[in-house]
């Protein structure tokens, strides 16, 4: 229970933190410098990548599932998971990232 409402508050604190405004702030560019510095190594990040890991998604096969968003995204990036590093990401950082990544939508 206590793992379901921390989810909740997070969730609801992203939510706040990406309203119209805060996601049109968000900086796509500030995304792909962050991706290209923590994430390069396991997913392929950008055009040209040569190396990765084979068994992670792509991030534009990411931005491609047809229910992706941005906010999902970024709340998924400050929650701990077991199949990724844990990276000490600001909100601001998840946003930009997730901005990113959704710059590759077709």
């Amino acid at each position: 229970m206590h793992q379901h409402l921390r989810r909740i508050c997070l969730l609801l604190a992203v939510a706040a933190g990406f309203g119209t405004s805060s996601a049109l702030a968000a900086d796509a560019g500030h995304g792909a410098d962050l991706a290209k510095r923590w994430c390069a190594s396991c997913h392929v990040v950008a055009e040209g990548q040569a190396q990765a890991s084979a068994d992670v998604p792509s991030f534009a096969s990411v931005a491609r599932r047809p229910d992706f968003s941005p906010e999902k995204l970024a709340f998924f990036l400050l929650d701990p998971h077991p199949k990724m590093p844990s990276f000490p990401l600001s909100r601001t950082e998840a946003g930009d990232i997730a901005a990113y990544i959704g710059s590759l939508r077709p």
